[in-house]
């Protein structure tokens, strides 16, 4: 039996970026349970890259990634990983008192924000219901992430530092020889010195099979919905539209026009199915906010979002076992971060000096020890 030094539970993007930065230091095996990598959360993500309007430690870790994203290592993709969008923050009568507020917080960071009277509003969201919007400002920095380019140069930059990766090993049992783990998975066995524990919304579950205390991550199941666009309207081109309260959110998508409901419900983890309900609601918003008839739902689906309890990722070794690794609950910000969330639980799996950007962004890691609700 092969024995690595570090087997990662999960091939997701968290898993895969990881893979990624520690393959040149360790030697390392991604277990994937499924036939396909990236197929949960990573394959379901509405693929959005934004710097700000999310807790002040994913903002900090979205600063750090950026730099990977705009300049990735040589042959790491043949295209930009990065499409800017744009987007605009709209508010009904009702709220725009609120998007004021945010407004006005969120020009200390982002000095480029303009505001947009109901012209300029319907100039840049032509098909923006007149009358909808009662306050709005545009922010350049929204960018579609390509994520297929992004989770595909992972898996070659791991395999080029000869991590192995296999898909259809779902972790069955696990147990001690008083040297490594014994990994008994659906394919074959593996040994290992240490286990990350990046499976997702499983990652409760995992820790059980390793006699590891969960740390009540959950689940949570988020839909988004696709609908056909009328005969000569074309949104390509146009920016993200976000509700000041997200309520919903919409952007283009190859050619018809996604819209999501933000809904945010905790379930069971697994191959998670949209719920009629949820899938109204962002049929509803197409049709409240905008002049786009729904005819037909053209594609709908769900994915999860894992959170912990306050809301932040996981990233360390276990308090119970030291050769338990936890990089988890990255809730729907997994994708962005994965380049500092990857970096960092590499240079803590190694001992490593800490990764470039987080002292810049006075961002300390110790934030998201999963010892952190003990201290």
């Amino acid at each position: 039996m092969q024995t690595f030094d570090v087997a990662i539970i999960g091939g997701g993007i968290a898993g895969l970026s990881l893979a990624y930065f520690l393959s040149p230091h360790r030697s390392v095996i991604v277990l994937e349970r499924e036939t396909a990598l990236g197929y949960h959360s990573t394959g379901r993500s509405a693929a959005e890259f934004v710097l700000r309007y999310n807790a002040p430690e994913v903002c900090a870790l979205a600063a750090i990634a950026k730099d990977f994203f705009d300049s990735p290592p040589e042959g790491f993709s043949d295209i930009s990983l990065l499409k800017q969008r744009g987007g605009v923050m709209i508010a009904t009568a009702e709220k725009a008192s609120r998007l004021e507020e945010v407004f006005r917080s969120e020009l200390a960071f982002t000095p480029e924000l303009e505001p947009l009277n109901e012209e300029e509003l319907l100039a840049r969201v032509p098909i923006l219901k007149p009358g909808y919007a009662a306050a709005a400002f545009y922010d350049p920095n929204f960018w579609d992430i390509e994520v297929e380019s992004l989770l595909q140069g992972y898996v070659k930059g791991a395999r080029r530092n000869s991590a192995e990766i296999r898909e259809r090993h779902g972790v069955l049992s696990a147990s001690h020889d008083g040297q490594a783990w014994i990994i008994e998975t659906s394919a074959s066995p593996v040994r290992a010195k240490t286990v990350v524990n990046a499976a997702g919304g499983w990652v409760d579950t995992t820790a059980e099979i390793f006699d590891v205390k969960p740390l009540g991550i959950v689940p949570h199941r988020r839909t988004a919905i696709t609908v056909d666009l009328p005969e000569g309207v074309d949104v390509s081109d146009m920016p993200e539209i976000n509700e000041i309260d997200e309520d919903f959110y919409m952007k283009p998508d190859a050619g018809r026009l996604l819209a999501c409901p933000a809904d945010a419900t905790p379930c069971e983890p697994g191959d998670v199915q949209p719920e009629e309900l949820d899938i109204a609601w962002a049929a509803h918003y197409v049709e409240e906010a905008t002049t786009i008839p729904v005819r037909r739902v053209a594609k709908s689906w769900a994915g999860m979002r894992s959170f912990s309890p306050d809301r932040l990722p996981v990233i360390g070794f276990g308090p119970d076992r030291p050769d338990f690794f936890w990089l988890a609950g990255q809730g729907g910000y997994g994708i962005l971060t994965s380049p500092a969330l990857g970096a960092l639980a590499a240079s803590l799996l190694t001992g490593g000096p800490q990764p470039e950007g987080f002292k810049a962004q006075a961002l300390n890691p110790e934030k998201f020890s999963p010892l952190r609700s003990k201290t």
